[in-house]
């Protein structure tokens, strides 16, 4: 009788394990994103764009005069910064754009794709390149604009998160779009 129940429970248990069971991939929490409304920055540095409210502008807190208009633009619900730097520019333009490219490309070895788009407001002398960096890298967004002369801005996005291109996709994707909206909305100012 033992040896009966036994074969009947190895067989139960065999014929339980023919099952095509695939178990479910690992899911990432659902992100409910905010309305996009802009507001202009109204800060006395020589430049202004504009940032959405769900978004904050702060000056950096330096006591050296060559950072003296560097900022950062949080987004706290979404864990990430975008951190920009501003140079006065006195022939070295070429220096600036190199080692602005030089920073974007630090990440291949993480990224999967680099991707360059060039950026050209004549009205308002404003020119740049958009860099979007594909993969795992530490920075998926930055950008340099400048008006040729005068004045450079940096701009690169950080997420305060270990790096996983799966589950921030949402959040660069929507972050990107206020990257590149700030971009068309700036505008060189005089200093007040």
């Amino acid at each position: 009788m033992r040896r009966i129940l036994f074969m009947m429970c190895a067989i139960v248990a065999l014929q339980a394990c023919n099952n095509d069971y695939t178990p479910k991939p690992k899911g990432y929490f659902r992100i409910d994103l905010p309305e996009k409304n802009y507001t202009r920055i109204s800060e006395p540095i020589p430049y202004s764009f504009e940032i959405p409210q769900y978004a904050v502008f702060e000056l950096r807190k330096t006591h050296n005069l060559d950072e003296k208009y560097w900022a950062d633009i949080t987004f706290k619900s979404m864990k990430a910064k975008v951190h920009l730097s501003y140079k006065k520019v006195n022939g070295n333009l070429d220096e600036y754009t190199n080692d602005s490219r030089s920073f974007v490309y630090k990440h291949t070895i993480k990224a999967d794709a680099i991707g360059e788009m060039a950026y050209s407001n004549e009205d308002d002398n404003v020119f740049g390149t958009f860099y979007e960096i594909k993969g795992d890298a530490a920075s998926n967004v930055q950008f340099y604009l400048t008006d040729s002369a005068k004045n450079f801005v940096r701009g690169a996005l950080y997420f305060d998160v270990v790096p996983n291109k799966d589950s921030l996709a949402p959040v660069l994707s929507f972050i990107s779009e206020d990257v590149k909206h700030l971009i068309e909305t700036f505008k060189w100012e005089k200093c007040r």
